[in-house]
């Protein structure tokens, strides 16, 4: 995982030279992609769940969620995972399911998890992989990298986030310590990294 963060980054940071690249303010993201602190988990990378179909114990099994954030499952294939609920994963492969097994009912629950785990990297003290307890939020992330640098600029802090679609999510410092339109509080996932430039 560390691999493929690295080369995302290397890549993104060769694309970004000289101008800001595309990206969407965080006030502007769908609230869905914003994580809530309800008590329903999140998927990560490097969870496994069960997934079961009832009555259909050939379908069912524990699966674990790969390092691109998908699940490989029978009859259906190849599912995101990574970033969502379990009840809304099971309603989507319901879903799916239906084309094969009349009335599905599907479950799923989360057997082992991983800590939230993200990287930092740019114009912070201390940059690298760090893991987060829950809920996982951006300004504890920054403190835990001891704050900006000297030489960061204030109004360019990102978020990549990968799962269950690419966003570059962009914050200002201000907006984050004074928790503007609820900044502070943004909820981490697991593979998402942090940029200040």
């Amino acid at each position: 995982m560390l691999a493929v963060a690295l080369a995302l980054v290397a890549s993104l940071a060769l694309l970004g030279c000289g101008s800001p690249g595309r990206y969407v303010w965080y006030t502007e993201l769908p609230r869905s992609e914003w994580g809530s602190e309800s008590p329903e988990y999140v998927i990560g990378v490097g969870d496994s769940i069960s997934v079961k179909v009832y009555g259909q114990g050939e379908v069912s099994s524990v699966f674990h969620v790969r390092s691109d954030g998908r699940v490989a499952l029978p009859f259906v294939g190849e599912v995101m995972a990574a970033g969502k609920h379990p009840s809304a994963l099971s309603l989507e492969l319901q879903e799916k399911i239906k084309r094969f097994i009349v009335n599905p009912v599907v479950t799923v629950n989360v057997e082992t998890s991983q800590p939230v785990s993200v990287t930092t990297i740019g114009e912070l003290k201390n940059t690298g992989v760090i893991q987060l307890d829950s809920p996982p939020r951006l300004l504890d992330a920054i403190a835990r990298s001891g704050g900006l640098s000297d030489f960061a600029d204030t109004k360019r802090i990102f978020v990549l986030r990968q799962y269950p679609s690419f966003h570059r999510i962009r914050f200002t410092y201000r907006a984050i310590i004074n928790n503007e339109n609820g900044a502070a509080g943004f909820l981490l996932r697991s593979g998402d990294i942090i940029v200040v430039e």
